[in-house]
């Protein structure tokens, strides 16, 4: 992997997203309600809702969009940042990865 840079700025996160495409989304994990879901970026078709889908049950699996507000608030909560590749002219790298703030 090329440089990373490591964003916690809101905007900066946002325009680094849409840069690419993506859209905020969580993922609950927990085998039980009222846990921590986990946060993702998805990219491309992924990132369309697919409003003709029934609702699914609470820990079903996959991811569910959300709004940014709602996506900033659990990431905050968590302390995390997000790493990701230095923007090199010509490419468009969606590689990222969540790493928990220093302290």
């Amino acid at each position: 992997m090329a440089e990373t840079v490591t964003l916690t700025d809101h905007d900066a996160i946002r325009d680094w997203a849409a840069a690419r495409a993506g859209s905020p989304a969580v993922v609950d994990v927990s085998p039980e309600a009222g846990t921590q879901p986990m946060l993702r970026l998805v990219f491309g078709q992924h990132a369309y809702a697919d409003t003709g889908q029934a609702e699914r049950p609470i820990n079903a699996g996959g991811y569910e969009l959300v709004e940014w507000d709602e996506w900033f608030q659990l990431f905050d909560a968590a302390h995390l940042a997000l790493v990701v590749g230095k923007d090199v002219p010509g490419r468009r790298d969606s590689y990222h990865e969540f790493v928990r703030r220093p302290d």
